[in-house]
This record gives C-alpha cells, structure tokens and sequence, in this order.
C-alpha cells in the first residue's frame, strides 16, 4: 500500500528573503532541485532512442498518456511540468520531516516567503532530514521522518518526472501528476489542510475518470475498494487523535499522561488487528505503518490529507462533475478568510454558493 505521502513543496523559487533566514536550507533546497531538472531529459525524446530501456519506455509512453489526459481532460496546467524524466537513483526524492509536541495532537510548523506555512520541512537528502529530526527530538518532540516520492515547486519551476514516480506502477503515477498538477491550479498559502484535501480529490476523482475511460474496470474496482480501506484506516487515526487530545486536555500528571498515550497508541493497534483480520479479510497493506512507532507527528500526517476531502468530493459533486466549475468554487473558497474556510466549504449548498 502505498500511502499519501507528503508532496514536498521545494522552497527553491527566487527567494532571497530566506536565504537571510537560514542560508544552509536555502542553498540545500536550491541544489537539490537544480541537480535534478539539469540531469532530465524530455520524455519524447527517451522514447524516441533505441537505447532507451524497454520497461523504461513503456512506463513513460503510459506517462506522457497521463499527462496529456490531465491538462485535456481535468483541466489541469497545460505546461512542460513532467514532461522531462530523470532517474534519482533512490526510491525517494525527498524526506519530509513532521513534528509534534509530545502533549499535542497539532503538527509544528515551518513558514516560507511566497509558499507560507506548511506542517513540514523538506530535504533532498535523508541524512540532513535525520539531522534535523534529531534536534527535534532533543527538544522532546515527536518526530516522524517519510519519504517523498514527489514534490511541487507549485509551478514557478517545470517540475520533473522522475522513477520515485513510475516505479510505483501506473494508477500511482496518474495520481501523483493529478495530484502535483492541482497544487498549481490552487494553492492556499498557510492552509495544508484545504490544499491537500483539494489535490486529494482531484486526485482520486481523476484516478477514478482515467480507468473508467481506459476501460480498466478490474483495476478500477481494486483501486476503489484501495480508497475504501484507506478511509477505514483515516477514521481509526482520527477515533485515536480525537482521544489523544482528550488526554492531553485533562489535568493528570505527566507520567499518568505518558501512559495514557502509549495505552490509546496501542489501543490503536489492536483496533486495526480486528479491522484488518475482519472487515479487511486479512489485507495486510497497512502493517507496516503500525509495525513501527507510532506517535503524535506520525499520527498528524494523515489527517492534513484527509480530513476535508469528503467535503470537497461533496462541492464536485454540487458542480456538476464539471472540473472548471469547480476550481472555481475552490479559487473562491481559497479568498474566503481562514477562520471561515472551512466552514463555507462543509455548508456550502451548491456550486454557486462556493462562487463559479
């Protein structure tokens, strides 16, 4: 199973306001990117040589397909972003780095010029994310470190194709590009939830259109019943989380408060045994992700990328299935005060009322 990774968002763009802030990022995030767009090559003129690797260029005649589909078809950006390829050599292009108080069920947050806040931060290097972790980690945080398979420069830069992206097989390809491509048709500075409930959807929704298109009904039911479990595994984060900050919220001392959290962690993993040995008929796709610590940081991620997305399939659905339509009603969504955002999102009545 591979989860909704964080899409890292590379703060790389003409910033030399952050370069004051902290130069070493800057200049780590910079050359990053830099080192991966020089060594690309366009995709059509991969497929075009004889010496280009079979499976290889298979996968990117299947790339070249999804990309089309997403600018013709779900009125995405019609740019040169994946349209090169470049094998990173690694199965991931980035670590992101998550944090959390260790009494809090909120994630910490880094802030940037032009991209804002964001619940993360990002490195093309995993021995300078582990770095960093552990300097948050001394601070008594909780720390949780995922690789990226994909990141977005939101547009200012022609992001690249890469294998992180094809190796994954081809329904995880089209949703990433679907998924990358709607962070440069909307992105709300200081607001992930909105942002990646929104490229979720559109995400999904266009994962869902290209089989059905394709006559991929086999692969369509698969990937449907990949969503219904992955909704399950949401509900149980947030059933935790919802518990957690119950715990938090009490005035019991801190070691009572320590084991009541390692009790709800394990709790939630009894809970996903009998989810997983029931309802799932032994599905074992999610294992690993409980086999390993579990904590606040880890816990967080999940919910940036879920928690809206219903509301946002529910205003599609009030636009018609109509993709304009309803970027539209997210562009006005997205001027809509913070503290009022979401609320007009879950209340809205029509695609009108989101503003078309």
């Amino acid at each position: 199973m591979d989860f909704r990774l964080p899409k890292m968002l590379a703060v790389i763009a003409m910033l030399p306001a952050l370069q004051a802030c902290n130069p070493a990022y800057y200049a780590s995030s910079v050359g990053g990117h830099i080192k991966i767009v020089s060594s690309s090559q366009p995709v059509d003129r991969l497929l075009e040589r004889r010496d280009t690797n079979p499976d290889l260029k298979e996968r990117l005649a299947i790339s070249r397909e999804i990309r089309n589909y997403a600018s013709e078809q779900l009125a995405l950006p019609d740019n040169n972003s994946y349209r090169r390829y470049v094998d990173t050599g690694r199965d991931y292009v980035s670590w992101a780095v998550y944090s959390s108080p260790e009494f809090s069920v909120g994630l910490n947050t880094w802030c940037f010029p032009i991209y804002g806040c964001v619940p993360y931060r990002g490195y093309f290097s995993e021995q300078a994310a582990e770095k960093f972790a552990e300097t948050l980690r001394k601070q008594d945080m909780d720390v949780y470190v995922g690789g990226v398979p994909a990141y977005s420069s939101l547009g200012w830069f022609d992001d690249p194709l890469m294998n992180t992206m094809v190796i994954r097989g081809d329904v995880y390809l089209a949703g990433v590009v679907f998924h990358e491509l709607a962070h440069q048709r909307v992105y709300v500075q200081n607001d992930s939830n909105f942002n990646e409930a929104f490229a979720v959807t559109v995400e999904e929704n266009g994962v869902e259109k290209w089989l059905r298109e394709r006559g991929e009904d086999a692969v369509l039911k698969d990937y449907e019943a990949g969503l219904r479990r992955y909704k399950d595994f949401q509900i149980l984060v947030a059933e935790t989380r919802q518990e957690l900050a119950s715990i938090y919220a009490s005035d019991i001392s801190v070691e009572e408060m320590r084991t009541a959290k390692a009790r709800e962690i394990e709790r939630l993993r009894a809970r996903y045994h009998q989810l997983r040995n029931g309802k799932w008929k032994g599905y074992r796709g999610f294992d690993r992700w409980f086999d390993e610590p579990i904590n606040n940081a880890k816990l967080a991620t999940i919910s940036v990328y879920g928690d809206l997305v219903s509301d946002f399939k529910r205003l599609f659905d009030l636009c018609g299935g109509n993709y304009e339509r309803f970027y539209g009603a997210v562009e006005y969504l997205a001027q809509v005060e913070k503290s009022e955002r979401e609320e007009a999102l879950q209340t809205a009545s029509s695609c009108m009322a989101g503003g078309s």
